[in-house]
């Protein structure tokens, strides 16, 4: 148990810096900060990979300034549920699918619930940058994933 919370807090720490590592948008908080989230649910299981996207979410949202306001409450929920269910498809050894869902999912689903509150031209404007964010985090996720299993093999330390 110690392990596994060890290498969460270590994904969560690389979730926050990648949280300053944001895409040139109107919308501060679209950050690399998924890659780890996706890293820790490859490795360490749903609740893992929940927990490290929505916080990790909460992160980059207060180091971009908390441009949607109380928004991004339901958007680090909605990044803990695509977290999870990337890691249960990783898991069934789904990994394309698991990539190509939580794509769907955070740069198509995501935005719909901001419609009611900041209109369609907001949603189809964060829609560009969302998909360059989604789609680089999982590739950096698909990518570094396999080392860190090997490397937690290694260590002897408990995965999913």
């Amino acid at each position: 148990m110690n392990r596994r919370l060890a290498w969460m807090a270590v994904c969560l720490a690389l979730s926050a810096i990648g949280s300053f590592i944001k895409l040139p948008t109107f919308v501060g908080s679209i950050a690399l900060d998924s890659a780890p989230a996706l890293v820790a649910a490859a490795i360490l299981g749903p609740r893992a990979g929940a927990a490290v996207a929505g916080l990790g979410h909460l992160i980059s949202a207060v180091v971009g300034g908390w441009p949607l306001g109380p928004f991004h409450w339901l958007v680090a929920l909605e990044m803990a549920g695509l977290g999870a269910l990337f890691a249960v498809l990783h898991q069934r050894g789904w990994k394309i699918g698991s990539a190509a869902a939580f794509f769907i999912g955070n740069a198509l689903l995501a935005p719909l619930p901001l419609v009611g509150s900041f209109g369609w031209p907001f949603v189809l404007a964060v829609i560009p940058p969302l998909s360059a964010a989604a789609l680089v985090n999982v590739l950096i996720a698909l990518a570094v994933a396999p080392a860190v299993a090997r490397l937690m093999a290694k260590a002897g330390a408990p995965h999913a």
